[in-house]
């Protein structure tokens, strides 16, 4: 895809404008993540900055005091904290343990733990378990 930016001081609010023969999957997400009015979620893989979306993130985990964000195959370092990037990413995402987010969306299978926790496994092989702090909201999402 071809990018024009054209700084026109007068300009008070900017705009986007696409040209194009005919409406397909990549302009329906260009037209998605602008008007969605949330920024990005950038993360970072050794030193290339990647733009991710919601639904492209399985799990977002503190890891020895840094932030991990886990997709399908690839695991990225983010800037944010863990509270920052639960507000950014909205309803879709529960935390389960002091450290960690999941995509609800990912979820594959649940199984019990020690001490009356449960251990969740999602779809991309990651499991993370359920603290007891968390296990209430958790059982009641599930139904349980």
């Amino acid at each position: 895809m071809q990018v024009n930016v054209e700084i026109e001081p007068s300009c008070k609010v900017p705009y986007a404008t696409i040209h194009a023969s005919q409406m397909n999957g990549e302009i329906q997400r260009i037209i998605e993540f602008f008007s969605s009015g949330k920024p990005p979620i950038t993360v970072q893989n050794e030193n290339r900055f990647i733009i991710l979306q919601p639904e492209e993130i399985y799990m977002v985990r503190v890891e020895n005091g840094s932030t991990m964000v886990y997709g399908k195959k690839e695991k990225y370092y983010s800037r944010n904290r863990l509270y920052e990037l639960k507000e950014q990413l909205g309803r879709q995402f529960m935390q389960i343990a002091k450290g960690t987010l999941i995509n609800l969306s990912y979820m594959d299978s649940v199984e019990s733990g020690f001490s009356g926790t449960l251990l969740l496994k999602l779809k991309n092989s990651c499991s993370e378990y359920v603290s007891r702090k968390y296990l209430p909201d958790f059982k009641n999402y599930l139904g349980l």
